[in-house]
C-alpha cells in the first residue's frame, strides 16, 4: 500500500509540481494515535495543573487569562499564579477579564516577577492600592468589557493559555456555569478566551457524563481539563459592586431613578434595559415594576449583568428576554439553568464595537454608577477620590455609547467628599454617551438632551444644572483639595475602541 500510494504520489507530482506539499497517507490514525486504544477517553484530562502547564508548554514571557464571574469568590486565578510561581516561570502578562479583592495574594507574585504586565477591566482591594503606589514597572492597561475583545480580536492582547473555571465539564471539554455544585451562571468572558486562546485549560469541580450540556464552552475549543477541589465560592459573587442594597439614600435615588425612565420618553411598550453592578443601579429595578403594570408596558430584553431583581420582572412576564454576559447573583445563575428565554451571550454579542453586531446597540435605557462625575458629564468608575484605583470600567463605556438613554446614579457626596467635581481625576466614560445624572440632591441632564430635561420637569422631578449641583456639593463639603500624584504612569486607560482615554497616575505617598 505504502509503495503505491507513494508512486502515485510520484506520479502526481511530476505532473503538479506545485503539490509539492502534500503528505503521503501513512495509517488511519496517524494524526489521531489516541484513538487507538482507550487514551481517547482520557486524553484531555491531567492530574495535575503542573501536567496541564507542561502539556501547554507554559514559559517565561507568555500571556495568560482568566475570567472572573465568580467575583470575589474566584478560587482559580491565585491558584494557577502560586502553581506557575513555584516553578520559576517568569514575566508573563496576566489578561484577566478583572481583578478583585480577593486577588490581593498576586503581590507577591508581581514583586518576584512572575507576572510583570496586566491587562484587566478593573482593580480592587489591597493589589489595587499597591499597583496604584507604583507596584509594577509596566503599567496596568485598563479596558472595558466589549473593548477586551477588541484588543484580543487586534492581536494586542494574544493569549497563549487560557485557564477557564466551570462548574462541570465532560471529558471532551463540553462547560457551563449552570450546572454542578459551584454555579456561577454565564461565561460571558470565558466564551471569548475559549475561541481565541492558543491553548485552553478548563478547571472544574466535576467531571460529568459525555455530552455535558448546554454547552458554554466546547469541546472543540479545549486542550485540556483539570480536576480541583475549588473553582469558586459562589455566595460571594453579588458582594462588593454587585450588592443589594437597604441604605435608604440609595433606594431614593434608585426611586428617583424609575421616575426619570417613566418620564424619559423612552418608557414605552417593548423597551429595552440594562442596571449596571452599583446598588442604586440594581436597586432601581424593583422601582418599575408597579410603573410597568400601571401602564401594561412589558420589556423586551434585559441586558448585561442579570441581577436577581431582573429575573423576577421575567418570571412575572415583564422582561420577555434576559441576555446575559455575567450572572450577578445566584438567582440570576439558576435562572439561566432553568428559563429558556434567559440566553447567555459572550462578551463579543455583549459589547464588542467591532463585532457584526453588538446587542449594547440595540439598548434603549442603562442605568449606571459612577465614583465621580465632572460638569462636562464625564465620568470615573475607576479611581477614589484619593487617587488610587478601586472600580472598574466594566461595561460602563459600552453600555452608555450603545443606549438611547444613559442615566448615571450617584449620591452627590460621600463620606464628606463630592462625587460631583469640576473635573473627574480619570476619564472612563465621556460627557457626550451620558444623558442625566441622577443623585440624591436632585437630577441633572445634558444639554445636549434638552427634550428629555423638559419632559422632566413636566413631571415635576427635581432637576438642576449640572452646574447647581456642584455648587451645592461644594457648599456641604468644601472645595476639594487636589489629589497629588507622581510623574509615573501606573494605568492606561482604553476606551472601547482600543484608543487611549486616560492615563492614571501614581499616587504621591
Amino acid at each position: 500500500m505504502t509503495t503505491s500510494i507513494n508512486q502515485k504520489i510520484a506520479d502526481l507530482l511530476k505532473q503538479h509540481p506545485e503539490l509539492k506539499n502534500i503528505t503521503p497517507f501513512i495509517d488511519a490514525n496517524a494524526t489521531t494515535p489516541y484513538l487507538k486504544d482507550e487514551s481517547k477517553y482520557t486524553r484531555k484530562l491531567c492530574d495535575s495543573l503542573e501536567q496541564a502547564f507542561k502539556k501547554c508548554e507554559l514559559r517565561d514571557g507568555m500571556t495568560i487569562s482568566f475570567h472572573h464571574a465568580f467575583r470575589e469568590g474566584d478560587k482559580v486565578i491565585n491558584k494557577v499564579v502560586e502553581t506557575i510561581s513555584k516553578l520559576g516561570i517568569k514575566n508573563l502578562t496576566l489578561a484577566s477579564s478583572s481583578l478583585l479583592s480577593c486577588n490581593a495574594s498576586l503581590i507577591p507574585h508581581i514583586e518576584a516577577g512572575v507576572i510583570t504586565k496586566i491587562y484587566t477591566s478593573g482593580l480592587r482591594g489591597k493589589l489595587a492600592d499597591a499597583i496604584s503606589h507604583g507596584l509594577m514597572d509596566n503599567p496596568v492597561h485598563i479596558h472595558s468589557h466589549g473593548g477586551r475583545v477588541k484588543l484580543i480580536q487586534s492581536g494586542e492582547i494574544n493569549i497563549d493559555i487560557a485557564f477557564l473555571a466551570v462548574s462541570t465539564a465532560d471529558e471532551q471539554g463540553n462547560a457551563n456555569g449552570v450546572s454542578g455544585k459551584s454555579q456561577c451562571g454565564a461565561l460571558g468572558y470565558a466564551m471569548v478566551d475559549a475561541q481565541f486562546a492558543k491553548k485552553v485549560v478548563l478547571l472544574t469541580e466535576d467531571i460529568v457524563a459525555y455530552p455535558n450540556h448546554p454547552a458554554s464552552i466546547r469541546q472543540d475549543q479545549v486542550d485540556y481539563i483539570v480536576k480541583v477541589d475549588e473553582v469558586g465560592d459562589p455566595t460571594k459573587i453579588s458582594v462588593g459592586a454587585a450588592r443589594i442594597t437597604t441604605n435608604p439614600r440609595e433606594l431614593m435615588i434608585a426611586r428617583y431613578a424609575a421616575e426619570v425612565i417613566e418620564n424619559s420618553g423612552y418608557f414605552k411598550d417593548g423597551f429595552s434595559i440594562q442596571t449596571g453592578s452599583g446598588a442604586s443601579s440594581t436597586a432601581a429595578t424593583r422601582f418599575l415594576e408597579n410603573r410597568m403594570r400601571a401602564k401594561n408596558i412589558t420589556a423586551s430584553f434585559a441586558l448585561g449583568g442579570i441581577t436577581a431583581s431582573i429575573v423576577d420582572l421575567h418570571e412575572k412576564g415583564l422582561v420577555k428576554r434576559l441576555l446575559d454576559t455575567q450572572s450577578f447573583d445566584g438567582t440570576a445563575g439558576q435562572s439561566l439553568g432553568r428559563n429558556k428565554d434567559h440566553i447567555e451571550v459572550s462578551t463579543n454579542v455583549y459589547a464588542n464595537p467591532a463585532s457584526k453586531g453588538a446587542s449594547v446597540d440595540e439598548l434603549d435605557i442603562v442605568i449606571l454608577s459612577a465614583l465621580e462625575v465632572d460638569l462636562a458629564f464625564n465620568v470615573n468608575v475607576l479611581t477614589g477620590s484619593d487617587g488610587v484605583m478601586r472600580g472598574a470600567s466594566g461595561g460602563h463605556c459600552d453600555t452608555a455609547a450603545g443606549a438611547n438613554l444613559t442615566i448615571i446614579v450617584a449620591p452627590l457626596i460621600r463620606s464628606r467628599i463630592p462625587t460631583v467635581i469640576r473635573k473627574v481625576t480619570t476619564i472612563v466614560t465621556p460627557g457626550e454617551s451620558v444623558d442625566v445624572l441622577v443623585t440624591d440632591h436632585g437630577i441633572a441632564v445634558n444639554p445636549a438632551r434638552p427634550e428629555i430635561a423638559e419632559r422632566l420637569k413636566a413631571a415635576n422631578l427635581p432637576v438642576m444644572t449640572i452646574e447647581e449641583l456642584y455648587q451645592r456639593a461644594v457648599a456641604l463639603t468644601g472645595e476639594p483639595k487636589p489629589i497629588e500624584f507622581n510623574d509615573k504612569i501606573v494605568g492606561v486607560v482604553h476606551f472601547r475602541d482600543g484608543s487611549i482615554i486616560d492615563v492614571v497616575r501614581q499616587v504621591k505617598d
